[in-house]
Order: C-alpha cells, then sequence, then structure tokens
C-alpha cells in the first residue's frame, strides 16, 4: 500500500473561489453598520449641513458638538430609569424562573401534564390583547406612573418562555447529582444553589441577556403607563424627541447614537456567553 500523501495547502485557485463569500459577508456587514454610520456623521450636523449634504461626513471644523451636550443631558436620566428597569426585572425574572423550572423539572404530580400544558398556551396569548385589563389593573394597584409597574409586567410576562426553556435543560441534568445532594442534606434551596445554577450557567446567561435587551427595548408599555418625562424610559423619551414640530436632526441623531451605545457594549462583551449558551440548550445529554 502506498503511504497517504500528507494533505496539501490550498492553493491559490482555491483561494479566488472564496471571494464571493468575502463579498456577500462584507456587504451584509456594511448594510448593517450603515445606519450607525449615518447616525454618527448626522450628530455632528446642523439641519443646513444635513439638508445640503446627508450622506458624507461634513469637515470636522464645522461639527456642531453642542449636538452631543443636548444628546447626553436629555439620554442619562433615561439612560438611569431604562437600566433600573431592564437590570431589577432580568434578575427577578430568572430567579422566579429558575424556582419554577425547577419545580416542573424535577416533581411529578397528578395532573402536572395538564396545568404544564395550560401553562404552555400563555405563550399563545398575544401581549396587546392584555393590554387594557392590565393597565386598569395597576390603575388600581396604584401602579401607574412608576417604574416598579414596567419590572413587575416584565417578570411575569417572562416567566412563560424563561420556565419552558429551562425546564428543559435541568431535565437533562445527571439526577445522580441530585440524589447525592439529598443525601448529603441539601434542601431544594441548595440543590438549586449548588447543582441547577452552576450546570445551567451558560443557558441562564442566555435567558439573561434576552430578558434585558427585551426590557430596554420595551416601547408600548412605558408609552402607556409613564406620564411624568423624569420617568421616562430611552424608547418613549426618544419617540418625543422625534415628535417635536422643527426636528434638530444632528441632536435626535446624537441621542439616538448615545442610546445605542450600551447595547453595542452589550452585544460585543456577551456575545461569546450567548452563543455557548445557545450551543449548551441544543445538546442534550
Amino acid at each position: 500500500m502506498k503511504p497517504a500523501s500528507p494533505a496539501t495547502a490550498p492553493g491559490p485557485r482555491s483561494a479566488r473561489t472564496d471571494w464571493p463569500k468575502h463579498v456577500v459577508i462584507l456587504a451584509v456587514v456594511a448594510v448593517e453598520l450603515f445606519p450607525l454610520y449615518m447616525m454618527l456623521q448626522v450628530s455632528f450636523k446642523d439641519n443646513n449641513g444635513f439638508v445640503q449634504q446627508p450622506w458624507l461626513p461634513s469637515h470636522p471644523s464645522t461639527w456642531q458638538w453642542e449636538n452631543w451636550v443636548f444628546g447626553f443631558k436629555l439620554i442619562v436620566p433615561y439612560l438611569a430609569n431604562t437600566a433600573f428597569v431592564a437590570l431589577g426585572g432580568t434578575l427577578a425574572s430568572l430567579g422566579l424562573a429558575i424556582l419554577g423550572a425547577y419545580f416542573f423539572a424535577r416533581y411529578r404530580m397528578p395532573g402536572g401534564h395538564i396545568l404544564w400544558s395550560l401553562f404552555l398556551v400563555l405563550m399563545l396569548l398575544p401581549s396587546v390583547a392584555n393590554i387594557v385589563p392590565l393597565f386598569l389593573l395597576l390603575k388600581s394597584l396604584s401602579l401607574l406612573n412608576t417604574l416598579w409597574a414596567l419590572i413587575i409586567v416584565g417578570v411575569a410576562a417572562g416567566q412563560v418562555f424563561n420556565i419552558f426553556v429551562l425546564r428543559n435543560f435541568i431535565e437533562e441534568l445527571p439526577k445522580d447529582l441530585f440524589e447525592a445532594a439529598e443525601i448529603d442534606g441539601a434542601g431544594h434551596l441548595q440543590q438549586i444553589r449548588h447543582v441547577v445554577i452552576p450546570l445551567s450557567g451558560p443557558i441562564i446567561g442566555t435567558l439573561a441577556i434576552l430578558a434585558f435587551l427585551q426590557a430596554w427595548n420595551e416601547f408600548l408599555l412605558p408609552l402607556i403607563v409613564l406620564r411624568d418625562p423624569s420617568r421616562f424610559t430611552l424608547g418613549v423619551g426618544l419617540i418625543y424627541l422625534d415628535g417635536e414640530y422643527v426636528k434638530q436632526w444632528g441632536q435626535i441623531m446624537a441621542a439616538y447614537f448615545i442610546a445605542a451605545v450600551p447595547l453595542i457594549g452589550i452585544f460585543l462583551f456577551t456575545m461569546r456567553l450567548f452563543i455557548r449558551g445557545l450551543s449548551a440548550g441544543a445538546i442534550k445529554g
């Protein structure tokens, strides 16, 4: 038998055949980054400069830095309110979802399948259909025009999806770990702390990112619930800025770009954790 010939390195011909893929990738990246480019270059212009040249950046000597000063002063309170709602809602939602998923995954009771099926029906209900009853409920609880209303509703709305994902993941954990923890005298909360959370870290991180982004981008409920401008979140505050009679496009784009920076940072620093969680959730056993 002839020895296997060593694998040859790809030659120039194979490199040439890859250029259509790179062109497609660069085109997709350019399309995705184009809104950021437009926001950034328009944020340094006044209305006259934007009308005269809307597509290309202006000369640095004509940059309107006061647009960014206006954007920071406007956005900082909205950022604080949005961060409070997003962080509080994410932590509370995941904490309750872990407890609920542990119950459905570890215990069997008469009628448990029926209860689980009824619980999943909530995923089919459109959130818009609950706006009027939800508004009346918040009004009766004196929660209108408060950030706590957004946190409570966000926690309740995120339970179905979070429990659905976590239950399937917890069911795949080795039962021997739970039995060993019970032999050592660990209670339910200790099993969740020492078994469920460490082994479910990737999927919990993925759900945390999704819940945070959902709360950060929420628009309809804050628009209906909030009335005091000092309590506005980003979506509501920016839409009121866009609704003025005379639109200062430079100030608007500066505010939009500042509002987008936190999400860009979250995406860059948590992308690996997000992909790891999705990969862990796709593999069973």
